[in-house]
């Protein structure tokens, strides 16, 4: 199998074509508007997602973040993470919120968009049995309390007043059916891609196929990251260095800035990095992926409340995007080897060496067909 379109998901591509269609704009222009309004989409519903959790001050520092973040410049131009960025925005709203029916058709769009389905559907599906777990040990001590004297003791103990945390309230039993609407809604949306590509061309496996030719070897859960860190590292600490990353990453998601971001969160957190460790092969588009990790913008925010921190965090981030401009956009590896250099001189070059290899090949043609007319005219 070559390298194809499969591996591209159809819902940013679709858009375009329709935009181009109704305005009349060359379709890479189309893209670039779309992914710019999906861009200034996604700022805002980000907003919307720390204003939850924070104050304006400091929701607005936290945006801020995650619109300077190093890669932040692929939010404009043609790529889908900006549109991915806007629903996946607003279908973590939607779920703080607890409104799981209006999330359903969100979450079935950011499916289409890119392959974030799968931390999404294991991110709700966890956040069902856990709020089944919490509401059964809500009714359990409440049961409790009205036996020892129905003083309300038990209620009172367990969700104490004042938290400012939704989370502490248990579900009841609509939002629990809506939950685990929201929870199969998001398995299908995850399967919708692949199963199309299945349709299409008859390979159950053709997503997964395609996946791997584009990475250049097969997929095996886990094992990009021990290549990675021996690569790196050498083969003793390059084996090490994994789970030396997981550790970390754990006490990272228990420190007090990221809990403040309450269950749904860290919960999307920590299942889209469980996501990127089984499948994703480490490579300059590793920085890109971290885009959906944007909650923990709000947890550096929260480490401190002066300026000259979080003005000294915008004007880092600022600086890494010179340096992911300049090193991991100009130049990007092949999976055959080498690099290619994607600047516009570059790829005009590239068009006029395919122009010129088309002219060849219709000469070339022409000359086969004369031939073959002057032999049937001699014959």
């Amino acid at each position: 199998m070559q390298e194809n379109a499969w591996a591209f998901y159809a819902l940013f591509p679709m858009l375009g074509r329709v935009v181009a269609g109704l305005t009349g704009m060359p379709p890479a222009a189309a893209l670039t508007l779309i992914a710019l309004v999906a861009g200034l989409g996604a700022a805002l519903a980000i907003y919307s997602v720390f204003r939850l959790k924070a104050s304006h001050r400091t929701a607005l520092w936290a945006t801020v973040f995650v619109a300077t973040f190093p890669v932040s410049p692929v939010l404009q131009v043609p790529y889908a993470e900006s549109l991915n960025l806007l629903l996946l925005a607003s279908a973590l709203l939607l779920v703080v919120e607890r409104r799981y029916l209006l999330a359903m058709p969100v979450v079935v769009l950011m499916c289409l968009s890119r392959p974030t389905g799968v931390p999404f559907a294991a991110m709700v599906g966890l956040l069902f049995l856990y709020r089944v777990w919490q509401s059964y040990s809500a009714a359990r001590g409440l049961s409790v309390a009205a036996g020892i004297g129905g003083r309300g003791a038990g209620q009172a103990g367990a969700f104490p007043s004042g938290t400012g945390q939704a989370g502490a309230v248990p579900h009841s039993g609509p939002q629990l059916w809506s939950l685990a609407g929201l929870t199969a809604v998001s398995g299908i949306g995850a399967l919708t891609w692949p199963a199309i590509a299945w349709a299409v061309t008859g390979d159950i496996q053709a997503y997964t196929k395609t996946e791997t030719v584009w990475r250049g070897h097969d997929l095996v859960p886990f094992k990009p990251w021990f290549d990675t860190g021996v690569l790196l590292f050498g083969p003793v600490l390059g084996l090490l260095a994994p789970f030396v990353f997981v550790a970390l990453f754990s006490l990272f998601m228990m420190c007090r800035p990221v809990r403040a971001l309450g269950t749904e969160l860290r919960l999307w957190c920590a299942c889209y990095m469980g996501y990127l460790l089984l499948f994703l092969h480490p490579q300059t588009s590793t920085f890109r992926m971290l885009l959906p990790l944007f909650p923990l913008a709000l947890s550096a925010a929260l480490v401190s409340r002066s300026r000259a921190y979080r003005g000294t965090v915008v004007l880092m981030f600022l600086l890494l995007q010179i340096v992911w401009i300049v090193w991991l956009w100009a130049w990007a590896p092949l999976p055959g080897g080498g690099t290619i250099r994607r600047d516009a001189r570059h790829l005009s070059r590239l068009a006029e060496q395919r122009r010129w290899d088309q002219d060849a090949a219709r000469r070339k043609v022409q000359r086969l067909a004369t031939a073959a007319l002057l032999r049937d005219n001699r014959w």
